[in-house]
């Protein structure tokens, strides 16, 4: 694996036209136009919704042959396309049963060590472990100097995530915040961008300890849903915390590979593991092609 490290250099010498991205980014209503793409995302006339999804389709070269169902007119709306289940086959798990997988289809952004309680986001920028917990610093106690990988899904790309190791949720906090888009444009050049967006942070206990999975917001995610609680973004803007361990609740425990929560509209999902709980596969690098049920790690 190639170790990242953070580092304190600039990000001026990133192209203007992607500093001007970002910036313009800054003064944009991001939540009215989120909401404004939902409700095109959800409208079900056909003659719309199937015009929609087949201009998508072509822009973005999707490969129906995976999706459980491949008539692309046979969807609801653009948001039921865009969260298609796959074909069972479509993803086999690795035999190792110590292998961790990846979430879900898309590209390594970022990964390796959480070190001085910070996370390397790109060159010139990083964060910091506890803001993107919610501000909680006892639970980024339990992954200081520990593992961390960013992936990054692309429109083309299978929207739903699924569990990196199998565990039991223990904790569930919804943390508002803007919604920045999460391209390679706006993550080089806008500082702390995945602890200022909007996330859903899940906690997980595995049989080698602490699991995060998070999912972060962008620009024009219509929605964050967990397959336990359903729609978790858009609510009030509030930070929320739900406590899945008091006595009395039935334990939610999920398997390796179990969907787990979904994006309708693209963004990010960000694990964390702790301390000498596991490491990522030697070859692994930022920028690499990753698909869900592959193996991108092993624990210890």
């Amino acid at each position: 694996m190639t170790e990242t490290a953070v580092t304190d250099n600039s990000s001026t010498n990133s192209p203007l036209p992607d500093r001007l991205f970002a910036a313009v980014q800054t003064i944009l209503p991001h939540h009215l136009i989120s909401r404004a793409t939902h409700y095109l995302a959800e409208c079900q006339i056909p003659w719309f919704k199937n015009a929609f999804i087949q201009w998508f389709i072509r822009q973005y070269d999707v490969d129906m042959r995976e999706a459980l169902e491949e008539n692309p007119k046979a969807y609801a709306h653009f948001n039921d396309f865009f969260t298609r289940p796959l074909k069972h086959d479509a993803r086999p798990m690795p035999a190792d049963s110590h292998a961790v997988i990846s979430p879900a289809d898309g590209a390594i952004s970022q990964l390796g060590d959480i070190r001085y309680g910070r996370l390397y986001q790109a060159k010139g920028h990083d964060f910091s472990l506890t803001e993107l917990l919610g501000g909680d610093s006892a639970l980024a106690t339990e992954f200081t100097e520990g593992k961390f990988a960013t992936v990054y899904l692309s429109p083309k790309d299978y929207h739903r995530v699924h569990m990196p190791a199998g565990g039991t949720l223990r904790r569930m906090i919804h943390v508002p915040g803007r919604l920045f888009s999460v391209n390679q444009a706006t993550t080089e050049n806008l500082p702390r961008l995945f602890a200022r967006n909007e996330r859903v942070v899940c906690i997980f206990d595995t049989d080698k300890g602490p699991m995060a999975v998070i999912l972060v917001g962008a620009m024009i995610v219509a929605s964050i849903e967990t397959v336990w609680s359903g729609v978790v973004t858009p609510p009030r803007r509030i930070l929320k915390a739900f406590d899945y361990t008091e006595a009395g609740r039935q334990a939610i425990h999920l398997n390796r590979g179990d969907e787990m929560g979904r994006f309708k509209l693209g963004s990010t999902a960000i694990v964390l593991f702790g301390k000498d709980q596991m490491n990522w596969l030697d070859d692994l690098k930022s920028g690499d092609t990753v698909r869900m049920g592959q193996a991108i790690g092993s624990f210890c």
